[in-house]
């Protein structure tokens, strides 16, 4: 598993911008209090070479699933606190908040007002971005 910011990291697929080469469909982790993000530990390696060769063609854009087979992505993320699974992000970020939450509960019982303010920005943070989403969300059905 892994934290950033004391977040849990999501694991998903996304894209990925390496410079002037944008690679899609990439096993990534993801903060969604920092926005940070990673590519998976497990295929850097294939990442890295793909994005080389994309690089020195000057490819603007490369499918990394049209080159390297992950067929495992379950198994990928079985040590991600969570999946960002299509249509669930709304229930990702409230799982973020409960995790946030009970930690605030830890941090006023210890008197910890360093690790309590961490947690309020991060709270906020998380409450502004499913906010957002929700925002985004409702949009989209109304155009469509």
């Amino acid at each position: 598993m892994s934290f950033c910011c004391g977040a849990g990291m999501i694991g998903s697929i996304g894209s990925v911008r390496h410079y002037k080469t944008l690679v899609h469909n990439v096993p990534i982790m993801f903060c969604p209090v920092c926005d940070r993000i990673e590519v998976h530990p497990s295929i850097e390696g294939e990442y890295e070479i793909l994005v080389e060769y994309a690089q020195g063609d000057r490819a603007p854009e490369v499918d990394f699933a049209d080159f390297v087979s992950v067929d495992n992505t379950s198994e990928l993320f079985e040590n991600c606190s969570m999946t960002d699974e299509a249509g669930s992000f709304a229930e990702v970020l409230k799982h973020q908040i409960d995790i946030s939450l009970d930690l605030l509960g830890v941090a006023k019982e210890l008197n910890d007002d360093d690790w309590r303010e961490a947690l309020m920005l991060r709270l906020k943070r998380l409450s502004d971005r499913l906010k957002q989403y929700n925002r985004r969300k409702e949009m989209s059905k109304r155009s469509a």
